[in-house]
């Protein structure tokens, strides 16, 4: 269970840090694996309002951070959190320039009516502090927060803020903070804690193991805990394969492919599913493997894919009983 973390702030082991530092170390010990952006280290080119991904479902931009990095983390997240000061009564312009980005994301959703399999279950939550005790203080950047999840595909759960921060070493004194952060850490990850956890596995990881797992966040992904990898990751994932999701409304871009020895060590899975490949998966203690007969696709017609595509997704509806 990934979650990522967005660092917002320009400064550096300031109080934005410390906030979600401490959120992070409670999301670990819960048994989330905590992954941090610190927005200000990347390279985000700011959205310039071209129109181009609605038409395509990318963006024009394709040789930053958030292209080759931030795109697929979001994907792969089951929650995010956004954590800043508050500057204007928004975020700072570097996180903002990510937020603004994500109209790719909200483009395939609203425009091309992809769904990312991950939306039904990923959470969302909001971290920010700011020096004032205005009584609005908040009000634009929760606001900001809210569709940003939405364009991501992820609910909003709710938001911790603080007024009154300013110096550095502030929120580390404030009294009731790390009490609020495990109170906080749980009610984001509560519904996704428990789930029985399935690694879907073939050799490239391009094509049969990436629909399976897609399948299985799709319809179940409340219950279970789905990924994929492969012994000889590909490059890319397979683009026919993608075409073939797509007919189905199931959205499957920016995926990455993933090494087997290290998804399946990282996740410890309950069950590993193999594509008919004779994949050699590491030993698992607890795990239980289950071999599927399944043709390759790749390079191959469309038609082929397809049948292909629906085998899996019937095999998947069996799989977990749905």
């Amino acid at each position: 269970m990934m979650v990522l973390g967005f660092q917002g702030s320009p400064r550096k082991k300031g109080n934005t840090s410390y906030l979600l530092s401490a959120f992070m170390d409670e999301v670990e010990r819960l048994g989330g694996t905590p992954r941090v952006i610190d927005v200000v280290q990347k390279n985000i080119v700011p959205c310039i309002g071209c129109g181009f991904c609605e038409k395509k479902g990318f963006c024009v931009t394709k040789d930053d951070d958030m292209t080759h990095e931030i795109y697929p983390l979001l994907r792969e997240a089951d929650a995010v959190v956004l954590a800043a000061p508050i500057y204007f009564y928004n975020v700072p312009a570097q996180l903002k320039a990510v937020i603004d980005r994500t109209q790719t994301l909200w483009s395939r959703k609203y425009k091309l009516k992809l769904t990312d399999p991950a939306r039904h279950y990923r959470r969302g939550f909001l971290l920010a502090q700011g020096a004032t005790k205005g009584k609005n203080l908040f009000e634009g950047v929760e606001l900001t927060a809210k569709y940003f999840y939405d364009a991501i595909g992820a609910k909003y759960i709710g938001s911790l803020t603080y007024r009154h921060i300013e110096n550095i070493g502030d929120m580390e004194k404030h009294p009731a903070v790390h009490k609020d952060v495990t109170a906080s850490a749980k009610q984001l990850l509560a519904p996704l804690l428990g789930r029985e956890k399935i690694l879907f596995a073939c050799r490239e990881n391009a094509c049969r193991s990436q629909m399976a797992a897609a399948f299985a966040q799709y319809f179940a992904g409340e219950k279970w805990e789905a990924a994929s990898a492969g012994s000889e990751p590909a490059g890319q994932i397979n683009s026919d394969m993608v075409k073939a999701m797509a007919e189905k409304g199931i959205d499957m871009g920016f995926r990455k492919t993933r090494l087997l020895d290290q998804a399946a060590w990282e996740m410890k899975p309950d069950k590993i599913v193999t594509m008919g490949c004779g994949e050699a998966c590491p030993f698992i203690p607890g795990s239980k493997r289950l071999d599927w007969d399944l043709p390759d696709p790749a390079g191959q017609s469309m038609d082929v894919m397809r049948r292909v595509r629906d085998d899996i997704e019937n095999r998947v509806k069996a799989l977990l009983k749905i």
